[in-house]
């Protein structure tokens, strides 16, 4: 496949993970059925093409943790030793979340919201068991994810309610203490959008002013056709780097669909209100509409060289456009690299080109 993309090309052909070598990981998001080995298309251009893989689902708390004192490793084994028998860095998504948390967590057998006390000793022992299942070979955990409201203030999860504002220490004290070599991160979406920022940049300097050993800060990159500009994303990356953390591009993928860019949010509520008008590439995407995906993606990558050594990886989110969480919600999209065939579109050399065109 590689070979056919850069046929007539004087460029000798090679892979995203060779044209970025030295730059920062290239990493993909992984469902079941490929770290499974199950899937003939997109297996393929996994073990080609990338060199990190994040689970989608795997190792989320209601996957591998459904029931009180019951653990279910089936999946979460099956992805580990899918990236270690391909060499890839494998990152751990996602420990503690408002999301795909059973509410027996947050609940006494009435019903009733637990106490502080126990629903810490709850987070510890999950977050324990699990890191310390992979500790050694998971590179790095989403130890906490969208903590933050569009305002920039905590979110009033049951984990902000219940435990206080500090049950992001203690998570990744937890985590930590599990697998003291394993970098941590803390992983949202929107960070581009200054108030949220703002709230992320105060949060950041309070961890690492009380000694919370946090390594990275995940920018989701759910991005849209014209959100964030290349200004936004230029200085966020800044904004964080001076901070004394890495930066992580974590959840990539461009909504090309209209009219769904007034949403500048990756908010699993808000995207999953039907907007009229949505599904208008059901018969697939126009061509100028390809270019200027792949002016979008070549822009994008433009700004994360620019901070190479500080972006330690850039991971999609899904292999080919038939994958994407975007899909859903009425409207056929079509926002990464490999089509629904599992070829490579324009987007795919648009950021080719730009990792051979880098200063």
């Amino acid at each position: 496949m590689t070979a056919a993309v850069f046929a007539g090309c004087a460029t000798k052909p090679t892979t995203l993970k060779e044209a970025y070598k030295g730059d920062f990981l290239i990493g993909v998001a992984v469902n079941q059925k490929q770290f499974e080995n199950a899937d003939r298309r997109g297996n393929p251009i996994i073990q080609e093409q990338f060199d990190s893989i994040s689970p989608e689902n795997a190792l989320k708390w209601d996957s591998v943790h459904p029931d009180p004192g019951v653990y279910d490793f089936t999946n979460a084994d099956r992805y580990v030793a899918f990236g270690e028998s391909n060499h890839m860095a494998i990152i751990g998504h996602t420990l503690v979340w408002h999301h795909q948390t059973p509410q027996w967590v947050f609940q006494d057998t009435n019903g009733n919201p637990v106490t502080r006390d126990v629903l810490l000793a709850g987070m510890r022992d999950h977050i324990q068991t699990v890191v310390g299942r992979y500790k050694g070979r998971i590179k790095g955990w989403d130890v906490v994810n969208e903590a933050l409201a569009e305002d920039g203030k905590l979110r009033r999860s049951n984990w902000q309610k219940i435990i206080g504002d500090d049950f992001i220490e203690k998570a990744f004290q937890y985590a930590h203490e599990a697998d003291p070599k394993a970098e941590l991160y803390y992983n949202d979406y929107s960070l581009e959008n200054e108030p949220k920022r703002k709230g992320a940049i105060a949060l950041i300097k309070k961890l690492k002013a009380e000694g919370v050993p946090i390594t990275a800060v995940g920018l989701q990159g759910h991005f849209k056709m014209d959100w964030p500009t290349l200004e936004e994303e230029d200085a966020t990356i800044s904004d964080f780097a001076k901070l004394g953390v890495m930066v992580m591009i974590t959840e990539l993928d461009v909504d090309v669909v209209r009219a769904t860019q007034g949403n500048r949010t990756a908010d699993i509520e808000a995207n999953a209100r039907r907007v009229a008008g949505a599904n208008v590439y059901s018969n697939g995407l126009p061509a100028d509409v390809q270019q200027a995906l792949a002016k979008r993606y070549a822009d994008l990558f433009g700004v994360f060289l620019k901070h190479r050594g500080v972006v330690e990886r850039v991971t999609f989110w899904g292999v080919t456009d038939g994958d994407s969480w975007l899909n859903t919600w009425g409207r056929k999209n079509y926002p990464l690299l490999f089509d629904r065939d599992g070829q490579p579109k324009p987007a795919f050399q648009a950021v080719m080109q730009t990792a051979r065109s880098r200063p």
